[in-house]
C-alpha cells in the first residue's frame, strides 16, 4: 500500500484535491502541497481546516517549490515521504515532475498532456511528443504513472473504456461533450488558468476521423446537442487531450470532442485572437521590454478561482458511444452532471474545477490500495474502469447512463454486463 500524497499545484483544481485528499486521509495518510507560491499553499490548508475536510486528524503542510527543478522536486518527494503525487500544475511541469517521480520511485498523476510553452497544437498524437516516451524509464523504475486523470481527459476515458468492455461488441463512434451550462456574473474569464485555455482553441483542431487525424479551424464545425438536465446546446468540435490516446489505444475509427462555447465568448476570443493578445510568443514593447501577449491577457483576467462564490448552474460531460450489440445498433450516454453551488459549499470551488480534482483524488486512491498501482506508464483507458467509477460515485461525481432502457445512475458492481436480472435487482433497491 502507497501512503502519503504530494500535490503539485495551488490552483483551483489543486484546492479540490487537497480537500479530497483531507477527506480521505485514513488511506493517503500525510498531505503535502507544494508550488512556488507558499502563500497560495498555505490559504488551501486554511480552507481546509474552514471546511473541516479532514477526515481524521494528520499531517497537512504547505512548501514553496520550483517544480521545473526536478533535483528539488526529488529532494521534496524524498523528505515528505511521499509515495503519490498528484500534478495539478502547469501542463508546462508536466515531463520535469514525472521525471522527479522516476527518480524518487513515487507514482505520478497528472490531469493534462505536457506542453511545451513555445509550441501550440503540435503533430498528433500529443502524448507521443512527451509523455510516452517516458513509459520504458517507468517500466524498468517500476513507477506507477496514470495520465490525463481528470474529468476530460480522465473520466470520459474511463466511460469509453467502460462502454467498450460491457455495452458493445463494436463501437462506431464516441462523441465527447462538454458542456458548462453555469453563469459566473462576470464580463468575460475562464473557468481554469486563461493561458492554458486559449492555448487549446488558437490552432488546428484536431479530431479522429475514419481512423485518421483530421484538421479543422477552431468554430468552423457546430453541432447542437440535448443533454439531461442542462437541455440543449450548442458546441464546437475542440481538438482535446483525451483523442490522443483513445484514438491510439481502443480502436475506435472516429473520436470527437466538443465543447459549449456562449457567442459572447466567441466574440471575444476573436477579438483576442486577431489582434495578437492570445500570441505565446514574445514580442518588444516600444519601451523595450519583452512580454508574452497571452501571458498578459492572463494576468488581467479573473483567478478562476475567484469565479467559484457566484457560480450557478451545473455543468453536463460524458461519452455519447454509438456501435452495435449482438448484431443490433446501440446508443449510449454515460455522462455526470455537477452543480456549482454544491462544489462551492462543499469545498470552496466551482464545479469545473470539481469535475477535474475528484477524479485525480479517486486515481489515487486506487494507486494507494494497489488497484492501479501497475509499475508502468498508461493512460485512464487502459485501466479498468469500474473501480474507478463506483469510488467516484462515493465522492461527489456520480456517474449516470442514458440508452433504450432509460436514464439511471451507474452502479459497475449491478449494471456492468447489463443483465436484466441484475437491473432489476438495482432497480428494487
Amino acid at each position: 500500500m502507497k501512503r502519503n500524497v504530494l500535490i503539485i499545484g495551488a490552483g483551483g483544481v489543486a484546492h479540490v484535491v487537497a480537500h479530497k485528499c483531507a477527506q480521505n486521509n485514513a488511506l493517503l495518510g500525510d498531505i503535502h502541497i507544494a508550488s512556488r507560491t507558499l502563500a497560495k499553499c498555505q490559504a488551501i490548508i486554511a480552507s481546509i481546516g474552514e471546511k473541516g475536510s479532514l477526515q481524521q486528524p494528520g499531517v497537512l503542510r504547505a512548501h514553496a517549490l520550483d517544480a521545473m527543478d526536478v533535483a528539488a522536486t526529488s529532494r521534496l518527494i524524498r523528505e515528505t515521504g511521499s509515495r503519490i503525487v498528484i500534478n495539478v500544475g502547469s501542463p508546462f511541469l508536466n515531463m520535469s515532475v514525472l521525471a522527479a517521480c522516476i527518480e524518487s520511485g513515487a507514482a505520478y498523476l497528472d490531469t493534462a498532456i505536457h506542453e511545451d510553452p513555445r509550441k501550440v497544437c503540435e503533430t498528433p498524437p500529443w502524448y507521443a511528443n512527451y509523455e510516452w516516451k517516458r513509459r520504458a524509464a517507468c517500466k524498468q523504475a517500476g513507477v506507477t504513472a496514470v495520465l490525463g486523470a481528470g474529468f476530460d481527459p480522465g473520466v470520459v476515458n474511463a466511460y469509453a473504456r467502460y462502454a467498450l468492455d460491457h455495452c458493445f461488441d463494436k463501437i462506431e463512434s464516441l462523441d465527447i461533450i462538454d458542456v458548462n451550462a453555469g453563469s459566473h456574473g462576470r464580463y468575460f474569464a475562464t473557468n481554469f488558468d486563461p493561458e492554458i485555455n486559449f492555448r487549446e482553441f488558437v490552432a488546428t483542431v484536431w479530431s479522429w476521423e475514419n481512423s485518421a487525424w483530421k484538421a479543422n479551424a477552431m468554430f468552423e464545425r457546430r453541432k447542437e446537442w440535448d443533454l439531461p438536465v442542462v437541455g440543449k446546446h450548442t458546441t464546437y468540435l475542440t481538438g482535446h487531450d483525451e483523442i490522443h490516446s483513445l484514438s491510439q489505444n481502443l480502436g475506435i475509427p472516429d473520436i470527437r470532442f466538443w465543447m459549449g462555447f456562449s457567442e459572447h465568448y466567441i466574440n471575444v476570443f476573436t477579438v483576442l485572437k486577431r489582434l495578437g493578445l492570445l500570441s505565446e510568443q514574445p514580442v518588444r514593447t516600444a519601451r523595450g521590454q519583452e512580454v508574452v501577449p497571452l501571458e498578459v491577457v492572463k494576468a488581467v483576467l479573473p483567478d478562476p478561482a475567484s469565479l467559484a462564490p457566484g457560480y450557478s448552474g451545473q455543468t453536463c460531460i460524458g461519452d455519447l458511444v454509438k456501435g452495435t450489440k449482438d448484431g443490433q445498433a446501440r446508443e449510449v450516454l454515460l455522462y455526470n452532471l455537477c452543480d456549482h453551488r454544491a462544489s462551492f459549499e462543499e469545498v470552496g470551488s466551482q464545479a469545473i474545477s470539481y469535475t477535474a480534482g475528484v477524479p485525480a483524488v479517486a486515481a489515487a486512491m486506487l494507486i494507494a490500495e494497489g488497484t492501479w498501482d501497475i509499475g508502468e506508464m498508461a493512460n485512464v483507458e487502459e485501466l479498468d474502469p469500474a473501480p474507478f467509477i463506483a469510488r467516484m460515485n462515493r465522492m461527489g461525481l456520480v456517474t449516470r447512463i442514458r440508452d433504450a432502457r432509460g436514464d439511471r445512475i451507474l452502479d459497475p458492481a449491478q449494471d456492468a454486463a447489463f443483465a436484466p436480472e441484475k437491473r432489476l435487482s438495482a432497480a428494487a433497491r
